[in-house]
């Protein structure tokens, strides 16, 4: 029998099979995927994986929960710290989109990655959006102006353009919306 892994030990395996599927993912795209091409990746048995997730979909959801979600307590921080209304704008929109689009922006098989989750489990993509959306609201104090904003951030992926351009346009959403006086 093996012996039992230590809590930071299952963390680090558990962190390893996410960014590994996350790859293949991106890279293959979710019906490509196989769990035995993520078990090669993480370096660990198909058999272990199927012990930590019950099946590809839920390995799938667990990765966007890990990389997307996980980055809405960072984003409700910046916007809490000192700063002008378009800093703080700013440093939201790069902790939920530019630095997730950096990754992104150079796989071959990321513009289904949103689209899958949404087709999966709606509820987990809602749960993204509205959470996303409660952070805008703390920044404009405002829900339509911030469902605006969200919709208008939507918009700018959808060409799949270079990080240099999306982080110009996004700049260019701050600057409209989060004028120096708002």
């Amino acid at each position: 029998m093996s012996p039992k892994l230590s809590s930071e030990a299952m963390i680090a395996r558990r962190a390893r099979i996410l960014d590994a599927a996350r790859w293949c993912f991106l890279n293959f795209g979710f019906a490509r995927t196989s769990l035995g091409d993520i078990a090669q990746r993480a370096g660990i048995s198909r058999t272990l994986l199927y012990r930590s997730f019950k099946d590809k979909e839920d390995l799938f959801m667990q990765v966007f929960d890990d990389w997307m979600l996980s980055r809405l307590p960072l984003a409700m921080e910046v916007v809490q710290a000192p700063g002008s209304p378009r800093e703080r704008l700013f440093a939201v929109c790069r902790r939920v989109l530019l630095e997730p689009w950096s990754e992104m922006e150079a796989a071959p098989m990321s513009s289904e990655f949103l689209e899958v989750c949404q087709g999966l489990s709606p509820e987990v993509a809602g749960r993204h959006r509205a959470s996303l959306l409660e952070c805008l609201d703390r920044v404009f104090d405002d829900p339509a102006v911030a469902l605006v904003f969200l919709l208008a951030m939507e918009g700018q992926i959808e060409d799949r353009p270079r990080l240099e351009v999306l982080e110009r346009r996004i700049r260019i959403l701050v600057d409209h919306f989060a004028a120096d006086g708002a």
